[in-house]
């Protein structure tokens, strides 16, 4: 196999890692024991090399560009990785340790990933877990993430999905709006109704809304004057003002049906769901922060499946 990079390369990459990480030449230089004028040599021909600006300087502060956040975010998770392998190949690493990057949607992020952070890191002090809430799809191989949380099966035959729960669906509505608009009592009903829409990030598309009839799903769309996209939560608060009527799910209003800031509606219709799965890439050997982190969702989360 052709070798491209020696080991005054790999120590270039580490001086780029640390002083990007520092904000500072002679702060790397500190570290690493040797002179700034050094580091400042050893990241001019890196650039050379690359071809690329990594950092815009002034005489205060360095600060990377666009593509230097970008090579330092690659370079972080190779001398990482390296490091993994190190001690995992010399019996020096027994725990799990280093960072972990998650990609996770809006609400599940907010009332099941989030608050089940802290027991996680309680179990694995070493682990430093970065996430990123949104609903946007993520590139494994561009963002280097090490696993994301979706709501439907993955359209990658490369990554390995494992189901962590199927969460059921609950239609809803705050008491003021049914005082107002009255109380649904049959699917035909909800035409009446302001039915609050979310669209698709994936593709601007209304989400239809799913019921069981006859043990049968039934999925139908609705309509409404407000439509929320991005962000799923702002429909559960558009409902929770009493704007109309709200499918989403049970763990987002669990509280406030108990509470009574919002009522189920036509439960005879209701036991449909949707599955969340936790992705990750096939590798060989999986870090153990992976392996940890992919354990303990599953035995948290895959008995509610």
């Amino acid at each position: 196999m052709q070798r491209n990079f020696d080991e005054m390369q790999l120590g270039t990459i580490e001086l780029f890692c640390q002083a990007a990480e520092l904000g500072s030449f002679t702060a790397a230089a500190n570290l690493s024991g040797v002179t700034p004028a050094a580091v400042s040599r050893s990241i001019a021909r890196l650039e050379e090399r690359l071809g690329v600006r990594l950092f815009v300087r002034t005489t205060r502060q360095i600060r990377l560009t666009d593509g230097g956040q970008r090579y330092y975010e690659q370079c972080r998770e190779a001398l990482d990785r390296l490091l993994e392998a190190e001690r995992e190949v010399t019996g020096a690493q027994k725990a799990p340790a280093g960072p972990l990057r998650i990609s996770v949607p809006t609400p599940y992020g907010h009332y099941r990933l989030l608050p089940m952070l802290p027991e996680f890191r309680a179990l694995y002090p070493e682990v430093t877990v970065q996430v990123h809430i949104s609903n946007r799809n993520i590139d494994f191989a561009e963002e280097s993430y090490d696993m994301v949380v979706r709501g439907r099966d993955p359209a990658d035959s490369s990554l390995i999905a494992r189901k962590l729960e199927d969460a059921e669906l609950v239609l809803v509505a705050a008491p003021a709006y049914l005082k107002r608009a009255g109380t649904p009592k049959s699917l035909e009903d909800l035409h009446q109704h302001e039915c609050i829409q979310f669209d698709l990030p994936s593709s601007g598309r209304k989400i239809p809304w799913q019921f069981k009839v006859e043990g049968k799903q039934v999925d139908l769309m609705t309509s409404g004057g407000y439509t929320c996209a991005e962000d799923v939560l702002g429909i559960v608060t558009l409902a929770r003002a009493g704007a109309g009527l709200v499918q989403t799910y049970r763990y987002i209003v669990e509280r406030d049906l108990a509470e009574g800031s919002l009522v189920e509606l036509l439960p005879q219709f209701g036991g449909t769901s949707r599955p969340f799965i936790l992705l990750y890439p096939h590798a060989r050997h999986l870090s153990l922060r992976v392996r940890a982190f992919v354990d303990f969702m599953t035995a948290r989360l895959g008995q509610r499946g």
